[in-house]
């Protein structure tokens, strides 16, 4: 993975596209998380129902100052790493993104391909994993483009991170376990 194929992944995100990228346990899928259309399409790609919601991460904290209301103690002395948190939102967050949920799920990245990608484009962005429902999720470039061919518009390569499960998502204010890891 070079600078350049970094570079053509952020200018992708930010035009409007939807990214595929490495992550700690799969490829994901990727976009602005402020462009409807973009998060919209990328729903629609997967055939997840927006209801679910969605994760967005981060290369740093500051990132997630427009998305995240605070950031309690336990959620900033777990990061960066694989850790998801369910946060009070912004007024910021939309609800395409919140899905039914009334917190956002946020996560700043120890994943060097990922962190990277969110610090090129300058943005936290959304991570959901490359698969459409009741699919295993892609763990290589290559089953992302057998899979979605070309409706994503970059794919960057690099490698997946050594985790074989998702990242486990905690409520901040419960600290009530959502998701295993």
């Amino acid at each position: 993975m070079s600078g350049s194929e970094i570079g053509r992944a952020a200018r992708a995100i930010r035009a409007g596209g939807i990214i595929a990228y490495p992550t700690e346990s799969c490829y994901g899928l990727g976009c602005d998380p402020l462009n409807r259309a973009a998060v919209l399409r990328l729903l629609k790609l997967k055939r997840r129902p927006a209801a679910k919601g969605l994760i967005l991460i981060a290369c740093d904290r500051a990132q997630l100052r427009h998305f995240a209301r605070e950031l309690p103690d336990a959620v900033r002395k777990s990061w960066p790493g694989p850790n998801t948190w369910l946060v009070s939102p912004t007024h910021r967050v939309p609800a395409w993104i919140r899905g039914r949920h009334p917190r956002v799920a946020v996560r700043v990245t120890a994943h060097p391909p990922a962190s990277a990608l969110c610090r090129a484009a300058g943005i936290a962005i959304v991570s959901t994993s490359a698969n459409r429902g009741g699919e295993r999720p892609a763990r290589d470039e290559h089953e992302v483009r057998r899979r979605f061919g070309d409706s994503i518009d970059y794919v960057l390569p690099g490698r997946i991170g050594t985790r074989r499960r998702p990242t486990p998502i905690v409520d901040s204010a419960t600290q009530a376990l959502i998701r295993h890891g």
